[in-house]
């Protein structure tokens, strides 16, 4: 049984993988980390913005790219504090991005789901930006659909254009897209982000765009047509306060079913400043703050990530918010390698001015957040310098 009493988060894409490919640092690492009995020789969770597949599908991808047995309560998701918002679970929902993103919804929880496929073979007279799908007729009798109540963005669409014209549909109609536009509302519906990652890193030599980047655009042209900003009910994905919060129940679990003591210091290992960097060192701002009433988390769970004018005030977190449970990790040390999206040949930046693009959205506005405790070269020296904190030999 061990007996650290720390834990380390791992991203997984630029850390452990470029692509599809397991870096030479983590197939090393992997290979120590391992106790003669094969298990992980401390409390690990796989804490990644990825949203296009099911928690256990990336724990089964995790477990045969490492070789070693990574559980579904290991791996936490952008998606999947959606769990714990059980207010939006019975509302009609319209879901976008990559992956069985209906299978997905189900799975947080929702039980009324439509898809932009769905949504465009029901209304296909909205999906006129490709001329040769103009006019098409559905292939079905056409069912009315129900009022649309919740807008869930799970990651990056394929289809850029036809998901920026149904959704802002469904903005523009408070729910009901196959009706005319109201630019004159008051208000829209709630819409839940997920991953607001600008970039992540892949096979290519650069970053390649994020779900961020898709939510900026959907930002600018719902601004254009209204005249007012896309206000985001919650925001979850690193760098979101909920998602270290729910990461960190996970941990607990973790802890009691292994054994050994409470970990009070987390270890978070990432490659980006402005979401691994910046949400862990937001947590261990939140975690030294001691025992925080749980009302007053969830609200820094929601707005700490975003900025004040794009977010609204009811934010709807009553229903989950009395599952968080006071932390027993008292501090989070932030890792940054250099493996990623982050270039070591780059200055570290000074000013959040330097990622303005994302202060539209994220309210990245304290500088110091994004200065990591440690910088190091890949994930395996990473995790040999946790080990010699913890004064232990990996």
């Amino acid at each position: 049984m061990l007996k650290p009493g720390f834990a380390v988060f791992l991203d997984v894409d630029g850390v452990l993988l470029r692509g599809r490919k397991l870096l030479p640092a983590a197939r090393r690492l992997f290979l120590r980390l391992r106790d003669q009995d094969g298990r992980l020789r401390c409390p690990l969770l796989f804490l990644t913005n990825t949203g296009s597949c099911l928690r256990r599908e990336k724990a089964r991808q995790l477990s045969h790219i490492l070789g070693v047995q990574v559980t579904e309560q290991q791996v936490v998701l952008s998606h999947s504090p959606l769990q714990m918002f059980h207010s939006f679970h019975n509302k009609c929902v319209v879901v976008s991005g990559q992956g069985p993103v209906e299978e997905i919804a189900h799975d947080l929880g929702f039980t009324n789901v439509v898809t932009m496929e769905q949504l465009s073979e029901r209304l296909p007279l909205l999906d006129a930006m490709d001329h040769n799908r103009h006019g098409r007729v559905p292939v079905s009798p056409l069912k009315e659909l129900p009022r649309v109540e919740a807008i869930v963005l799970f990651g990056e669409p394929i289809r850029w254009e036809t998901n920026l014209q149904l959704l802002m549909d469904v903005l523009m109609t408070n729910g009901r897209p196959g009706s005319a536009h109201v630019p004159k509302a008051d208000a829209h519906l709630p819409v839940l982000a997920c991953n607001t990652d600008l970039t992540w890193m892949a096979d290519a030599p650069s970053p390649r765009f994020g779900h961020g980047v898709f939510l900026l655009c959907l930002q600018s042209v719902y601004r254009k047509f209204s005249g007012r900003k896309l206000l985001y009910q919650a925001l979850m994905g690193k760098p979101s306060l909920l998602s270290y919060q729910y990461a960190e129940v996970l941990l607990r679990q973790q802890v009691a079913t292994r054994g050994g003591a409470p970990a009070r210091t987390i270890y978070a290992v990432g490659d980006n400043l402005t979401t691994d960097i910046y949400g862990a060192n937001m947590f261990n701002r939140y975690l030294a703050q001691g025992h925080v009433t749980v009302a007053t988390s969830a609200k820094m769970a929601t707005r700490g990530t975003t900025a004040p004018e794009a977010m609204r005030d009811d934010m709807g977190t009553a229903a989950w918010e009395n599952q968080l449970a006071p932390p027993t990790a008292t501090r989070c040390q932030s890792i940054l390698v250099c493996t990623g999206v982050y270039n070591p040949r780059s200055a570290l930046p000074s000013d959040p001015s330097s990622v303005a693009v994302e202060t539209e959205f994220k309210g990245h506005q304290d500088p110091d957040l994004m200065t990591p405790d440690h910088i190091v070269e890949d994930v395996e020296v990473a995790m040999e310098l946790v080990f010699q904190r913890e004064g232990l030999d990996l």
